[in-house]
């Protein structure tokens, strides 16, 4: 309730099976406005590979896509988040936290301590079954470059569904 008494923007962050979902949303008389909005299944337009599409809710695609929405949060300059991780229990080093890094690595201030992120050799899938660090460099080089288009949901496209 505090949160949407402050006003402030939020991040909401969600996982499910499959993806992990995104979403800058702002409060106004208790109406919220997704602003910007992205699942981790936007990565495979910035070169996921289609033999990892099962790990679209792994700990490196939360950080991706923490890093993809930092970028566009970014790039209009908008204005500093609360991260909403709803029932999301807080357990550090967890995908919640690579999300928030990613975040943090694309420019958006966030207040977190350095030690609740997950290693960087986590972040980056070598711990996955086939080593994915060349991978997530790449995608990472893409998502920084701005190569690819990035799709956003917006109130035509929630309409439409």
């Amino acid at each position: 309730m505090k949160l949407l008494k402050s006003e402030a923007p939020r991040i909401a962050f969600r996982k499910t099976n499959k993806y992990i979902i995104a979403q800058y949303i702002t409060s106004k008389e208790a109406q919220d406005k997704i602003e910007i909005g992205m699942t981790s299944k936007d990565l495979m337009k910035h070169g996921w590979p289609k033999e990892f599409e099962g790990s679209l809710k792994s700990l490196t695609a939360s950080y991706l896509t923490g890093f993809l929405l930092g970028k566009e949060v970014s790039k209009k300059k908008l204005k500093t988040p609360i991260i909403d991780l709803g029932m999301i229990r807080v357990i550090t080093k967890n995908k919640a936290f690579a999300f928030m890094k990613g975040l943090a690595d694309a420019g958006v201030e966030i207040n977190c301590p350095e030690e609740n992120y997950p290693e960087e050799e986590r972040i980056s899938g070598k711990n996955m079954k086939k080593d994915f660090s060349k991978t997530f460099k790449e995608i990472k080089s893409n998502l920084d470059d701005g190569k690819q288009e990035v799709s956003h949901l917006n109130k035509k496209d929630i309409q439409k569904k």
